[in-house]
């Protein structure tokens, strides 16, 4: 599985446990190569130290001893001596002459006859150039480390006197037990950091993830065709704070577009409503004009059957003027322009008969009183309360019995028709549109309902509101005054 294919919160996992293995591995490999370093170092020092005791104790033999000190003599001046000091310092101890040949060892099976025991040349040339006098030299046998020293050891006149070897077996036993009780304990280490970062990784990755999917839930659900909510969300790091700005200016900018594509509908809409219109008017002016010119040409007073032919003409004509004014009043109506005219009214019994048409809902009618006088339209308060039945009848869904509650209520000045319903209700997102030309959450008809409602009440000076619940129903309410 390549690694871009990965969801954050895996990749989050992945580094964390890959960045405590690489930590502990890179932590071992320093140790080791300190350990390493440590090792040479304490041998090297152990063995100078070694080397300096045991040659101020051949000092002290030189010093006592009734021999002559010379370089022939010396396996007779440290006979004993060398297996005394040898043993104090646990080390072997092989005494040289200048030309590289043994002399004296505290082993006992070194003998000087055997040639292989001589110094190798290029040890003597190094011995001889250098200023100490001094070589180390380091070598393996049968995969044992050993390092051996060789130096100059002098008389009492600081005249050289022989070549003293000192063999060093590397033990490092009690070294590399530490060194595994050390990767033993960082092991343990590691994976308790282990499951530390894991549990770290979790919580973390569900803590910035958690802001990216609201994040992303909201960028799902965005329409253009419906109200979108912006993004809040506290205490986010700077680039979720970025990313959250730059959703919620995005939001601005198409409710900026939705308002202007909206209004460009609108306008189209009534622009080809207009060319309708035009359209439909020219259609019977064509045979009034083509009436009327041929009438004009025909025109005899003389003829005995000129009044049939006037009735014809006028007839033609009345036709099609009404024909034209009913097209008017139709664009009229739509275009939410009715000719008021104020009348005395019943409400009640006005509301009661426009409930009549409704004969297969459940609507409850209620009125305190059985006559409610007031001034208004009786063809417009009766496409009021229609409009507002059929639209509850609508909110209904599908499976549950439309319940309709119709009440008539009054007091000293206006008269107020409340309808509810137990429909869906009305979003959110949908309230502040509700009275809006053309809006409707309907698949048919063309939203103008609720609007024209409106225009029709405040004509009258009066109002409509409405109370929603989700998913319970909605009421609206209906206010004019009585005069």
């Amino acid at each position: 599985m390549k690694i871009n294919k990965l969801s954050l919160r895996v990749r989050i996992f992945l580094a964390m446990i890959l960045l405590v293995i690489v930590s502990s591995l890179l932590i071992a490999t320093v140790y080791i190569y300190q350990y390493n370093e440590e090792t040479q170092d304490y041998h090297k020092q152990r063995l100078e130290r070694k080397e300096s005791a045991i040659i101020n104790s051949l000092k002290f033999v030189i010093r006592e001893t009734s021999y002559p000190v010379t370089t022939e003599n010396i396996p007779l001046i440290f006979k004993t001596k060398i297996f005394e000091v040898a043993d104090v310092h646990n080390l072997q101890i092989n005494l040289y002459n200048f030309e590289g040949e043994l002399l004296i060892s505290s082993k006992a099976d070194l003998v000087p006859e055997r040639s292989s025991q001589c110094i190798d040349t290029e040890i003597l040339n190094q011995l001889l150039n250098t200023a100490e006098h001094r070589f180390e030299k380091k070598e393996v046998k049968s995969q044992e480390n050993f390092r051996s020293s060789y130096q100059y050891i002098y008389d009492q006149k600081f005249k050289p006197l022989a070549i003293i070897n000192l063999p060093y077996l590397e033990n490092d036993d009690f070294l590399a037990k530490e060194l595994n009780e050390f990767l033993t304990r960082l092991s343990y280490t590691t994976l308790l950091i282990l499951a530390i970062a894991v549990m770290f990784a979790f919580f973390l990755s569900k803590y910035i993830t958690k802001s990216l999917k609201k994040i992303s839930d909201k960028m799902r659900t965005t329409r253009l065709e419906k109200r979108n909510e912006k993004i809040d969300i506290a205490h986010t790091s700077e680039e979720i704070s970025e990313l959250i700005k730059s959703y919620n200016n995005m939001i601005d900018e198409l409710e900026e577009s939705a308002v202007i594509l909206a209004t460009n509908e609108r306008e189209r809409a009534w622009r080809e409503m207009a060319k309708q219109v035009a359209h439909e008017i020219k259609n019977p002016l064509t045979p009034m004009r083509l009436s009327v010119q041929n009438f004009q040409r025909k025109f005899d007073p003389n003829d005995p059957e000129i009044f049939t032919k006037v009735n014809e003409y006028t007839d033609t004509l009345i036709q099609q003027i009404d024909t034209m004014s009913s097209i008017a009043s139709a664009f009229s109506n739509f275009a939410k322009m009715p000719v008021q005219q104020n009348e005395q009214l019943n409400v009640v019994k006005i509301v009661h008969l426009a409930l009549d048409i409704f004969v297969e809902s459940d609507i409850e009618f209620h009125s305190e009183k059985e006559e409610i006088i007031a001034k208004f339209d009786r063809s417009q308060l009766i496409r009021i309360v229609t409009n507002l039945i059929k639209n509850s009848i609508q909110a209904v869904p599908e499976g549950r019995e439309p319940k309709i509650n119709v009440s008539v209520l009054d007091d000293a000045k206006s008269v107020t028709i409340q309808v509810t319903d137990n429909g869906i209700g009305i979003s959110e997102e949908n309230r502040i549109r509700v009275f809006e030309p053309k809006f409707t959450t309907k698949s048919s008809g063309m939203g103008l309902g609720l609007g024209m409602i409106k225009n029709m009440l405040e004509a009258y000076n009066g109002s409509i509101t409405f109370v929603t619940q989700k998913n319970i129903g909605t009421t609206f309410s209906v206010s004019f005054p009585k005069e």
